[in-house]
């Protein structure tokens, strides 16, 4: 399944995305202010859902960031947060919530 799936940062449309093939298939929408990346909406292609592809994305986006080392992850997205929750091995990169 994920052979022939491609990820792109498309940093001037603020968004990751996931093609298979030419077709988008999946994006997550965020906000990166130098310092961290708020993951604002994941959205999957409706004749595309059902097939992991928004996991897919997610996980391959947090490893670029991960891999970059400089930035935090904001999960201010549902889909992006349960992620987390689901992989807490990879909390390490979730900025630390600040007290009011």
């Amino acid at each position: 399944m994920t052979d022939d799936l491609r990820f792109v940062d498309e940093t001037d449309a603020s968004r990751y995305a996931l093609y298979r093939g030419d077709a988008l298939v999946s994006v997550i929408d965020y906000r990166d202010d130098g310092r961290s990346v708020a993951m604002t909406r994941a959205f999957t292609i409706p004749t595309y859902r059902g097939n992991g592809y928004a996991g897919v994305l997610t996980e391959r986006a947090v490893a670029q960031l991960e891999e970059r080392g400089d930035r935090e992850v904001i999960p201010v997205c549902w889909y992006v947060a349960e992620w987390f929750a689901a992989h807490p091995e990879r909390a390490g990169i979730l900025q630390e919530r600040r007290s009011a």
